[in-house]
């Protein structure tokens, strides 16, 4: 296993460090104040498009993206490569990922268009998506099924001549109040008689067709993200047959391919925000005193700054360990070591941003510091992508069978 980073790499972590210097820590405030002046939750303010405009001009654009492509501005950086960009990026989950059209649920929504879209949808959603001027959803979980298992989903895809009748309710379904969303992915049963996994499939649903409604945003823990995570009404939605991605049947298939690489990019992003919670952790025990001498001074200070090192440079390892596989084996081969990851870092992120709310005392739970924001969003993101319970279920049978094949011989 080689995790030595690439001379490729460097060069773009060198350029993305600056950036985050030079442009996106101070356009933070600014986002916020932006944000309050409107009085919109779902506002998109103007300082994201000139962090887009200057991401472009530097080069550090579709970073994400596999294959490298001049007239997308991608790079085609592996996923070793991409780790420790995605994890700089982290550092700042409002605004860096989107500023370098790098957010999800974009980017998976991207590979699928890539990898199963039919020219029709490449060219009318895929190109708009790569060059940052519109925005899309994925549409999978639904509030009436336990949508930790996809082939539990129940919007019904019926075919009616050259069209297919939507009818259903899906939610959580995040950017969907985007103000450029202009696509959704919507996975649903078209056959319930057939196998398990081959019920389902995916068919692309502009935002405006009509009997599509969005219903309300969803509050995670309180907070109304900007890009919003929809509950959206299928009523009698029709769409044509050639909205079809790959084929009937296809859908479960198409989650799967889709599911893989954007959980190692939200692991990636956990490590960023873990280690700026660390960042601030330490900076507020050094400037904060109580009883006469720094809090930094304290024993479990400095237990709880050393295991946050200890932790994250080991899920570091992990990750990067999970990257270099899906590059050399693929992402089937990885299956096991993405499911590791993806219970290990929002979890690891959890804990060392918890521990710096703390250090920061009633400071920590306000918006005056981020770390509230990144504790909702880790703590959600053990649910996103697969919820942990999901994805010990998928390491434990691995083990359970090596064993039992073991025993056999």
């Amino acid at each position: 296993m080689d995790f030595q980073t690439s001379e490729r790499c460097r060069e773009y972590q060198d350029k993305l460090l600056t950036f985050m210097d030079e442009h996106v820590y101070p356009a933070e405030s600014v986002y916020t104040a932006q944000m309050i002046e409107s009085g919109d939750p779902n506002f998109h303010p103007p300082i994201l498009e000139e962090l887009k405009t200057e991401a472009k001009k530097r080069g550090l654009w579709n970073l994400f993206h596999p294959h490298k492509n001049e007239e997308w501005g991608s790079p085609g950086l592996s996923n070793l490569d991409y780790a420790p960009l995605a994890e700089i990026m982290g550092r700042s989950p409002h605004l860096a990922p989107e500023a370098t059209n790098c957010n999800a649920p974009d980017t998976g929504n991207m590979e699928v268009f890539e990898l199963f879209g039919t020219p029709e949808h490449k060219e009318k959603w895929l190109k708009p998506l790569l060059a940052g001027e519109i925005n899309s959803a994925f549409c999978m979980t639904e509030p009436e099924v336990a949508s930790s298992d996809a082939t539990n989903v129940q919007l019904r895809m019926e075919r009616d001549g050259d069209e297919y009748v939507l009818n259903g309710r899906k939610w959580f379904a995040s950017n969907a109040l985007h103000a450029n969303c202009k696509v959704l992915i919507v996975m649903g049963k078209t056959d319930p008689d057939a196998a398990t996994h081959r019920q389902q499939s995916m068919m692309v649903v502009p935002i405006d067709t009509h009997g599509v409604t969005v219903l309300r945003g969803l509050p995670v823990f309180g907070y109304l993200d900007r890009e919003g995570h929809a509950e959206i009404l299928f009523e009698d939605v029709r769409v044509p047959t050639s909205a079809l991605l790959a084929g009937e049947g296809d859908g479960f298939m198409i989650s799967q391919s889709r599911l893989g690489p954007g959980r190692i990019h939200h692991c990636m992003r956990s490590i960023g925000m873990a280690e700026r919670a660390l960042d601030l952790m330490i900076k507020r025990a050094q400037t904060r005193e109580t009883f006469g001498e720094p809090i930094a001074n304290r024993s479990n200070i400095q237990d709880w700054i050393a295991e946050a090192r200890i932790q994250i440079e080991a899920t570091r390892l992990l990750v990067l360990k999970t990257a270099w596989l899906m590059d050399t084996v693929g992402n089937e081969k990885a299956r096991t070591e993405i499911a590791a990851i993806k219970v290990l870092a929002p979890n690891m992120a959890l804990e060392i941003i918890d521990r710096a709310i703390q250090v920061h005392g009633g400071g920590g739970v306000t918006d005056d510091f981020p770390l509230a924001s990144f504790y909702a969003h880790q703590r959600t993101l053990r649910l996103a992508d697969g919820p942990d319970e999901v994805h010990k279920r998928t390491i434990a049978r691995v083990e359970l069978r090596r064993m039992r094949d073991a025993l056999a011989v």
